[in-house]
């Protein structure tokens, strides 16, 4: 007999949930949630994440399908190539007279 969370010998796939509260707004993580398939991950999340009507549309990705950036190398992952500040608005200087930049 499997337990919660299993399939047969295999767990279940990792989901993470992404939520978004209003039209015209980015989705946003919300959490994971362990579920067999697209379809329970999408059902699981409305129950667990949108309880109170928080969301007008919902986004579970297998979690196996994200790829990150390591957080320890964040230095030089994020850093700006040497020769490249005028990427950064600091580069800039604020002409005379301009009020609304």
């Amino acid at each position: 007999m499997s337990t919660p969370g299993e399939k047969g010998n295999e767990a279940w796939p990792l989901w993470e949930v992404f939520i978004r509260a209003n039209r015209g707004l980015s989705h946003v993580h919300a959490g994971s949630l362990h579920a067999p398939d697209e379809e329970m991950a999408l059902r699981n999340a409305r129950d667990l994440y949108t309880r109170r009507n928080e969301g007008v549309s919902i986004w579970v990705v297998p979690a196996a399908a994200i790829t990150t950036s390591d957080p320890d190398s964040k230095g030089v992952f994020f850093e700006s190539p040497a020769g490249k500040n005028y990427r950064h608005a600091v580069y800039y200087t604020l002409a005379e007279g301009v009020k609304h930049l």
